[in-house]
């Protein structure tokens, strides 16, 4: 089945009045940090350390979505994917209406706003990833497909039964609709899994090693199917993506996460 999209896919604004739009994209990021507020204020960890709902609040919306994921995705962005750029104008960094927000330099700003928020809320910041990570899953789920509303980051060209043409492909071609894998695969099947963690153990670290595992290989895969970026193409001989490049410390950590924390005999009660 082969689906040609509309128009309605190449416009990245839901509404436009005047010279105010409301763009498909931020009101995906809105809707995730809206709902992964209400699952984590009401995770079985967040109550497990003690985090009130208007700490809560702070966490997701201040730390973890302006300081964590806005800045250090824009900074992840422009040091793994426009470095180039970035040396020749520095200013470059500032230009957010050129768009463009890495998930691991995303990941990485907000693991140290939370380190900022345990030390100051006092809270182990350990047992804070783990909750966290319980939540990320909702919120990666809603910006992809704010991506493939958007018509962005779309898959490789495929000459299979199954394949969509995007309007923002200058060359028409049919391919892998990469952005709902990512959406099933980093959304549902990731929250699942680290469901079935949490469920099964009460050592702290597992789950947020476990998400950096399971969402650096489920990435990792699934990059097989996304055109890597045009101004990169593939590294290493085209072999590994630059998404997938990231991925690999990712699992490694998420490893060592793992079976660091499961050989503790320290269990949270």
């Amino acid at each position: 089945m082969i689906i040609e999209l509309s128009d309605f896919f190449n416009n990245p604004s839901l509404v436009s009045v005047g010279s105010i739009s409301i763009q498909y994209y931020a009101v995906s990021w809105i809707l995730s940090a809206i709902f992964i507020y209400l699952h984590l204020a009401n995770n079985s960890i967040t109550k497990e350390i003690g985090i009130s709902k208007e700490k809560a609040n702070d966490l997701v919306f201040l730390y973890g979505l302006i300081f964590g994921a806005m800045i250090g995705g824009r900074i992840g962005y422009m040091l793994f994917y426009g470095f180039d750029q970035l040396i020749n104008n520095p200013l470059k960094l500032f230009y957010i209406w050129e768009g463009g927000l890495s998930f691991h330099g995303g990941l990485i700003g907000v693991i140290i706003s939370m380190f900022i928020f345990s030390k100051q809320n006092r809270i182990n910041f350990i047992r804070l990833l783990d909750s966290a990570a319980l939540s990320m899953p909702i919120g990666l789920c809603l910006v992809r497909i704010g991506n493939f509303l958007n018509g962005e980051l779309y898959g490789r060209a495929t000459d299979g039964s199954w394949g969509f043409i995007f309007p923002t492909d200058p060359f028409g071609l049919t391919r892998h609709p990469s952005q709902l894998y990512e959406s099933f695969g980093e959304g549902p099947l990731l929250f699942i899994l680290l469901m079935i963690v949490n469920k099964y153990t009460k050592k702290r670290g597992l789950v947020a090693g476990s998400f950096l595992f399971f969402y650096g290989s489920i990435r990792f895969v699934i990059e097989n199917f996304r055109q890597p970026d045009s101004h990169l193409g593939f590294i290493f001989s085209d072999f590994l993506t630059m998404g997938q490049l990231l991925c690999i410390p990712m699992i490694l950590i998420g490893l060592i996460f793992i079976v660091n924390f499961k050989n503790k005999n320290e269990i949270i009660s």
